[in-house]
């Protein structure tokens, strides 16, 4: 699993990045075209580097002002018919699977846990389609818009947000959950009550035997346990390049299920079903925020020590103004 980097430098520290990069195990390509770059004015530096070894060239790149003075663009490589590149991922340490590349990670987050108009539709739609799931009684319908809500990326972000102190990543998924949840709950009960004053159905939904969605408010220790598996797993899915796990982690947590029930609750005047549902959400949230925090935690104290076995590198000093901030 090889990673392109492309890489705009001052002239001033060309020479310090290509023997960074040259020197590095896991570097299977590398070229410089000397001025290529004319905004930000410098060289190109480009690398295929095994997804190992990403994590440290970036934070090397970083110590030399590189992403302040320059840029740092990232990409997969699909695929690389290349004998240096079988000997850089073999050389790199660990599997490409599991390589974490931290920055990549907080970038992709960042982006998918913005309040956006597209967040908030696919959250509304999916709490919607929970809602006919829940009055027609339908696992079909509740498992495809359990797929389809995207609530998992604002609560990766808040724990990705502690473990690397990024406070502005904090405010942005915490207001995205809290402005999400609230809109698709406030339309849901909006398009409930028109449900129920055309008489497509009544509060007999709220008594009804529901084999195939009651468990949404029926919260017991499997929830908790389920809440916390499914943070671990998405964290996982997130960091490593096993993305499409994600997918699973959204159907195994009633997070949207459980937000849709408070809806149909409030709009057929159902407390008690209000506050199980309500319970249902909070535990879910709180199971997946602490999995996925301790989970970022130690991949994160693990991965720290990975990087010590590569061969010593030239140090890289910093620019004249100090390292960017991360």
């Amino acid at each position: 699993m090889l990673l392109h980097l492309r890489v705009t430098v001052p002239p001033d520290r060309t020479d310090d990045v290509v023997e960074l990069l040259g020197r590095s195990p896991g570097t299977a390509h590398l070229a410089v075209l000397p001025g290529a770059s004319v905004a930000p004015p410098g060289d190109l530096v480009m690398a295929d580097v095994a997804r190992e070894s990403a994590d440290a060239l970036v934070d090397e790149l970083r110590r030399l002002g590189v992403a302040r003075d320059g840029g740092i663009t990232m990409e997969a490589v699909d695929a690389a018919v290349s004998t240096a590149a079988e000997r850089a991922e073999e050389r790199a340490p660990g599997d490409g699977a599991d390589a974490v590349v931290w920055e990549q990670v907080v970038r992709t987050t960042d982006a998918d846990s913005a309040l956006s108009a597209s967040y908030l539709a696919f959250l509304t739609i999916a709490t919607l389609l929970c809602a006919v799931a829940i009055v027609n009684d339908s696992a079909v319908l509740l498992i495809g818009a359990m797929v389809l809500g995207p609530e998992f990326a604002p609560l990766a972000g808040l724990a990705l947000a502690v473990v690397h102190r990024r406070p502005s990543l904090a405010r942005q998924a915490g207001t995205s959950l809290a402005v999400g949840f609230g809109l698709a709950i406030a339309l849901t009960t909006l398009a409930a009550l028109a449900g129920r004053a055309l008489g497509w159905f009544g509060t007999e939904v709220l008594t009804a035997e529901r084999a195939e969605t009651g468990f949404i408010t029926a919260p017991d220790r499997w929830s908790v346990v389920v809440a916390v598996l499914a943070g671990v797993a998405g964290v996982l899915s997130l960091t490593s390049a096993k993305s499409g796990a994600l997918v699973g982690v959204f159907i195994s947590v009633t997070t949207v299920p459980a937000a849709a029930d408070m809806a149909v609750a409030l709009a057929l005047g159902g407390g008690t079903e209000f506050g199980r549902a309500a319970t249902q959400l909070a535990v879910n949230v709180a199971g997946i925020l602490a999995a996925a925090l301790a989970t970022l935690a130690l991949q994160r104290a693990v991965w720290r020590r990975v990087p010590h076995v590569l061969p010593r590198m030239t140090a890289a000093a910093p620019a004249p103004d100090g390292p960017a901030p991360r």
